[in-house]
């Protein structure tokens, strides 16, 4: 799951609570590259260079380079662009980065998640690769939530006509279309969930569907990724070796669907919580004042002699609450 995407910085929390960052999957992205024989490879949507730093090791190793797009790169990835001369930082949108890169043999895909931006990003691609050799492409966050469900960061590079009726701030939880308060918060993601032109994996699956030789394998797990290559390439089958294993694993799909339930529920009872605290911020003052009030005497008066001198409320007990 990319900053993007998120209301508020990841990095202002446990980052490894989400489970967003590509790196969490770096034991099939390395391989992957590996196996496709990568001396070039293309990040886009970099962020913090999570999967940066893997990738600058392993291209120290494969005498490789690597091109990190982002236009708005988290001051980390700034940094590890000037330690490491493996990669090369480009503050350029995907739209205007990659058609002025050389054509490389892999290109990740992790910006912003919605179907024209991700369709956009292959077709650019697509037109770059020499020869129409396509190079091994690799797109993050296939899975829920953003597979079939458009997030927003920059609505200006979006077309209008290419938005779906957006929920600002709108809040996701597993199995449910629309957007409730308390859960996984967005800055602007589509209203509901599925649909013709929705989300990541529709937009890879239709990329894919237009196309006679491409193969798809999905990984299902940390958010979903997507490896699509040539049935033609002289790699493919050692790409293939590799993905087998994981390639719409139930086992793992049926993992992923718990740890995204646990992640947004726990998420919905914090917010929960933050509120009912909230709520009783508001009340304390008010409660404090009532207890130093004749009133507030006469009415425990008044409940004890009812209650034969046992009153249903007390100060102390009062005092008591507020204090836990």
């Amino acid at each position: 799951m990319p900053r993007a995407a998120l209301q508020t910085d990841p990095y202002a929390h446990d980052p490894a609570s989400w489970g967003h960052s590509l790196a969490t999957l770096a034991d099939v992205v390395v391989p992957c590259l590996e196996a496709a024989d990568a001396r070039s490879v293309i990040e886009v949507g970099a962020f913090a260079g999570d999967l940066t730093r893997v990738l600058a090791d392993w291209a120290a190793d494969a005498d490789a380079q690597v091109w990190d797009v982002d236009p708005w790169p988290h001051d980390t990835l700034v940094e590890l662009g000037r330690e490491r001369p493996e990669v090369e930082l480009v503050r350029e949108t995907s739209l205007a980065a990659i058609p002025q890169l050389p054509p490389a043999d892999a290109v990740i895909v992790d910006g912003d998640h919605n179907y024209y931006m991700v369709s956009q990003e292959l077709r650019l691609v697509e037109e770059r690769a020499p020869d129409g050799e396509l190079p091994l492409l690799l797109v993050h966050d296939v899975g829920w939530p953003l597979g079939r469900r458009d997030a927003y960061f920059a609505l200006d590079l979006v077309p209008e006509e290419h938005r779906h009726p957006i929920a600002e701030g709108g809040g996701l939880f597993p199995g449910l279309e629309g957007v409730r308060p308390g859960g996984l918060p967005y800055k602007a993601v589509a209203l509901r969930e599925g649909g013709p032109r929705n989300g990541v994996r529709t937009a890879v699956e239709d990329f894919v569907a237009e196309r006679d030789d491409l193969r798809l394998a999905i990984v299902p797990i940390f958010f979903g990724l997507g490896v699509v290559w040539s049935a033609g390439a002289p790699w493919a089958d050692a790409v293939w070796e590799v993905l087998e294993p994981w390639d719409r694993n139930p086992l793992l799909e049926r993992l992923e669907a718990n740890r995204v339930l646990h992640l947004a529920s726990s998420h919905f009872q914090m917010v929960r919580a933050a509120t009912f605290k909230q709520r009783v911020d508001r009340q304390e003052p008010v409660l404090r004042k009532l207890l130093d009030s004749r009133a507030f005497s006469l009415a425990e008066r008044l409940s004890g002699l009812r209650q034969r001198g046992r009153p249903v409320f007390s100060r102390e007990e009062v005092r008591r609450a507020l204090a836990d």
